[in-house]
């Protein structure tokens, strides 16, 4: 054991013994479930360039019908909050 040093990290490959690999990958890998649709993971970057990737994506991937939609769920939830509070509407218009 040298005092200068590090420690190295075990790592482990556990296969099961009755399991048959048939191109599928192994199951017990740990993996994100989007990973393979995001550009900012996979290859270490530096931060800049994670950062441009992160703002190519959000100018270039985004989808107008969904953007849409999330506008109107949000517009009818509001809707439906205001209504179970009781919140009243006539505030905004003006009463002669």
């Amino acid at each position: 054991m040298g005092i200068f040093k590090t420690r190295k990290n075990k790592k482990f490959s556990y296969s099961p013994r009755y399991w048959d690999d048939k191109g599928e990958g192994n199951p017990y890998q740990m993996e994100q479930k989007f990973d393979k649709f995001r550009s900012t993971v996979g290859k270490s970057k530096n931060i800049k360039g994670t950062f441009n990737d992160a703002l190519d994506d959000l100018k270039n991937g985004a989808d107008k019908t969904v953007n849409r939609r999330i506008l109107w769920i949000v517009a009818v939830l509001l809707f439906a909050f205001l209504y179970l509070i009781d919140f009243d509407l006539s505030i905004f218009f003006t009463s002669s």
